[in-house]
């Protein structure tokens, strides 16, 4: 490695050492053609061509091999495809095989179903060649390093304020403008604007022109749980109900329409009411952020605050928007089925599968719950 190459030439450096190591020493890994000057010229992608060698054997398998800083579904959809296309009409003995630091989970996914190699250096592998046969799959990190997000000028899926933008996409149908989605969350528009960007990459989002006419809410919520914990970001406080829970959640609906409106319920039990699944688990509920306030609502339910063994938390809500668009449940208020999502998504124990569920009941129940036009919805 020369220390005056780029950043992807080193990439491809380490990208062929990762390829001799998975491969052992019975294997000869050859650079066969060098980066072209014209891609030398840019620092952000370089092509080359691999041979992979058995020793006991004559057969080659040869890789054209894609390095890039980073790759997005867009990057598949616009450059790599067309790539594969042009590849597999001149040339059906060569693979294609991407290398990058990292490769999202669902780039992965993408890349697997164009037959598309890759490899990055978290350990996610996909190899498949048919002569001399190569059959590898390797698991590496499902988030993204922090060094590769430190090189990133992207915003992220990341923190309490994305929240309120992937929300508005999922219960509101477009077409929108970054404009009126900005007025609507509370958010900058230089915000918006790069978020939007970001999720357009990822093909969450498709614009003609500046107008959003498509929102593939399924994929942006299962995106953003990705990036959160329920529990971690929502600090919460585990208690005791001592004449269980079905007297809790009496008590609650007994309480004025004002105390009501403070708490929403969220997790397994909100799950329950629209996608039945296993019953029990936690009962969580929602309360606005304060140092006093689980313990104040705790008092008023007849709670008992302990260490271990809760079989409810209450959550100290990280943002309003956990509490935007809530719905009746018997009385009691439920956040909205997006907020639902991201929740049971990223909690904890059974609660992805009872997310996954919710996510079956929105798509075959879609006009029930997404509003048809911004004016229709706040979001903080």
């Amino acid at each position: 490695m020369d220390s005056n190459d780029s950043p992807v030439e080193n990439s491809l450096s380490k990208g062929l050492q990762a390829l001799r190591d998975l491969l052992g020493g019975a294997w000869e890994v050859t650079l066969r053609a060098d980066p072209t000057a014209a891609a030398r010229s840019t620092t952000r992608h370089v092509d080359a061509l691999v041979e992979l060698k058995p020793t006991s054997d004559g057969h080659v398998a040869q890789l054209l091999v894609d390095v890039r800083d980073g790759v997005t579904p867009r990057t598949v959809e616009t450059e790599l495809l067309p790539k594969l296309d042009l590849l597999r009409q001149v040339n059906h003995y060569t693979s294609p095989l991407v290398i990058s630091p990292w490769i999202s989970p669902r780039v992965q996914e993408l890349l697997r179903e164009h037959d598309i190699n890759y490899l990055d250096f978290t350990g996610n592998v996909s190899l498949r060649t048919p002569r001399p046969t190569i059959v590898i799959r390797t698991q590496g990190d499902a988030r993204s390093p922090r060094s590769v997000n430190r090189r990133s000028e992207k915003a992220t899926l990341a923190g309490p304020k994305v929240g309120r933008l992937v929300r508005l996409l999922a219960d509101v149908s477009p077409p929108y403008r970054a404009g009126e989605l900005a007025e609507a969350a509370r958010l900058s528009l230089p915000y918006v604007s790069r978020l939007l960007g970001t999720l357009e990459d990822q093909l969450l989002i498709r614009r003609q022109g500046r107008i959003i006419t498509t929102v593939d809410w399924v994929q942006l919520l299962r995106a953003r749980a990705e990036q959160l914990n329920l529990l971690r970001h929502n600090p919460y406080v585990g208690m005791v109900s001592p004449n269980g829970i079905d007297a809790t959640l009496a008590t609650l609906r007994g309480m004025t329409g004002e105390e009501r409106g403070r708490v929403a319920v969220t997790g397994s039990y909100a799950a329950h009411s629209v996608a039945p699944l296993a019953v029990g688990g936690q009962l969580m509920l929602y309360v606005p952020h304060g140092p006093h306030t689980p313990d104040d609502l705790g008092d008023r339910l007849g709670l008992l605050r302990v260490d271990q063994g809760a079989n409810v938390l209450l959550l100290r809500a990280h943002d309003e928007v956990v509490f935007a668009r809530t719905a009746d449940m018997k009385g009691l208020r439920r956040v909205a089925l997006s907020q639902l999502v991201l929740d049971c998504l990223s909690g904890p124990g059974r609660m992805p599968a009872e997310g996954e569920a919710v996510l079956t009941y929105m798509r075959t129940h879609e006009k029930s719950w997404r509003a048809a036009q911004l004016p229709d919805v706040s979001t903080v």
